[in-house]
Parts: structure tokens; sequence; C-alpha cells
């Protein structure tokens, strides 16, 4: 299959990698040449200079960039994505961003005679290198199923949350999780160090129970040793928790912990700590001592 990849960044990069291994004909693109010529150095494929270069002959045009602006500019700007496709083509959006742009989006491909659908994913840096994403979906059945052999490349799960828009939806759940389970851990973690307990032991006995989650298994024993130079930075994370707290006031519903930790973020970020992984979130619990 003809796929192009736009967004060559921490996780497009090894995204578009499983897809080259996987055989398929891939064209790259990224603001940035210098990494779409080093993508190229690393896997079989070719690189574009333009969006709309990129997506010209593809059948599936993928996309992972930094935010809503992004999107708007690699898809309806000038050399943008949807200028140059075929009729037909099917672009699937893996961006974390708004409900409303996924709509958008859908709209103007709806217009120019494309499909699209709404796609982001989780997992992190880990996930995408190890080509096992959870990939939640807005869109079609008959959509999804044209892109589940690119899709199965490098996810391990992939579901259809309704419309397009929902895929966006189902991330910010996702985000709120990881949030109220983060502001948990960093509690229990300082609670136990100051306790004196071992946290190994303790994250070693906890993850079997109910209070097991990847993020105790994964990050409790690193929080405890103040080692956070890896992972989603918390950068990226205060991005996704504004995109939550905006659709939670247009639902009119009440965020407080969600609200909370963005708000200790800010201040981590104010730090200089911006590129640290999300687990940093402990700290903020040095200021309140």
């Amino acid at each position: 299959m003809k796929v192009s990849f736009i967004g060559l960044g921490t996780m497009g990069y090894p995204m578009a990698g499983h897809l080259s291994k996987a055989g398929h004909d891939v064209v790259v693109f990224n603001r940035s040449t210098s990494k779409a010529q080093q993508w190229c150095k690393e896997y079989a494929g070719v690189f574009a200079t333009t969006p709309a270069l990129a997506a010209q002959d593809a059948d599936i045009v993928l996309t992972c960039v930094g935010n809503d602006d992004d999107l708007r500019a690699v898809y309806l700007g000038p050399d943008g994505a949807f200028q140059q496709a075929k009729t037909g083509t099917l672009f699937i959006d893996h961006t974390t961003a708004s409900a409303e742009v996924a709509k958008e989006l859908y709209q103007a491909a709806q217009e120019r005679g494309f499909h699209f659908m709404d796609a982001p994913v989780s997992g992190g840096q880990a996930g995408a290198v190890n080509g096992v994403l959870t990939v939640m979906i807005g869109g079609t059945n008959s959509d999804l199923e044209r892109a589940q052999p690119v899709l199965d490349c490098y996810a391990k799960a992939t579901r259809l949350m309704g419309p397009v828009g929902n895929g966006q939806i189902a991330k910010m759940v996702n985000q709120i999780l990881i949030a109220g389970v983060l502001s948990g851990l960093s509690e229990g973690i300082r609670f136990a160090q100051t306790a004196g307990l071992d946290v190994a032991t303790l994250v070693d006995t906890l993850k079997h129970g109910a209070a097991g989650s990847w993020q105790l298994e994964n990050r409790g024993e690193t929080m405890a040793k103040n080692e956070f130079d890896f992972g989603f930075a918390i950068e990226w994370m205060h991005k996704d928790l504004s995109l939550c707290l905006a659709q939670a006031e247009k639902m009119g519903i009440k965020t407080p912990l969600t609200q909370a930790v963005d708000q200790d973020y800010q201040a981590l970020i104010a730090e200089g700590r911006g590129r640290q992984d999300t687990s940093v979130l402990i700290k903020a619990l040095d200021k309140k001592a």
C-alpha cells in the first residue's frame, strides 16, 4: 500500500518505521528536512519537501504533529496535504488535538472527496517504538477496516469510539485518568518514603492488588529516585490537559482534580522541567510541604 506519514516526532518517527518494515511503500514529511533525511537512512522509503507532495500519490496519509494549528497548516495550508491528494484518499490523524479541529478537517475532507478519521494514540514513546500503541478512533467502520492493515503495524489495540471527534474525546479521558493516577501515586510514594518503606518492595507488592497500575509499575521506583528524564514530557501533558479542561467547560462539567494537576504542571514548567516525564508531578509536593 502507498502510505505517507507526516510528522516525524517522538511518536511519528518509529511509527513510520514500522510501516516501512511491514513492506508498505512509504513517503515521509517533516518540517525539519534533516529529520526526514535521517529517517530515510534508517528505513526504506523516501521523503517529500511538502505535505502536498507527500500525499499526492498515497492511498492512506497519516499525520502526527503538535497541535490544532499545526494540523490546519499541514492539511489546509498552501502546501497542505489536501491540495494534491487523489480522490478517495484516507487521512488518519494521530495527533492529540481538539475534537473541533477533527470535525473541521473531516468536513474539509468530505468536501474534497477524501475520507478522514481522528485516531489519537496512547502508549508513549515506548509504545511507538515497540509497536504496541492503543488507538482511539473517530470515524466509520468501513474506513477503519480499510485502515486496519496499516494501524496493525504499530498498534496492539484499535477501537472505534464513534463518529469523528470521539477519538479525541476518548484520548482526553485517557489523559484525565493518567493525571489522577499520578496525583495519587505522587502522594503515595512520598508517604512511603517518609514512613521509611522500601519503595521497590512496595511497588512489587502493590502492583498485584487493587492499587496496581501502569504508572505504579513503571514509574513508582523512578519517582522515588528522582529520575524523570524519559517518557512523556509535561509540556505536552499540559497541552493535553488544556484540551481536556476546555472541553469540560464546553460540556458544563467540573474537573477539579485535572485542573489542580495542570496547575502543578504549569508551575513545574516554569521551573524549567518542561521536558521531564509526567511523573515529575511528585516534585510539586515539595512546594506544598
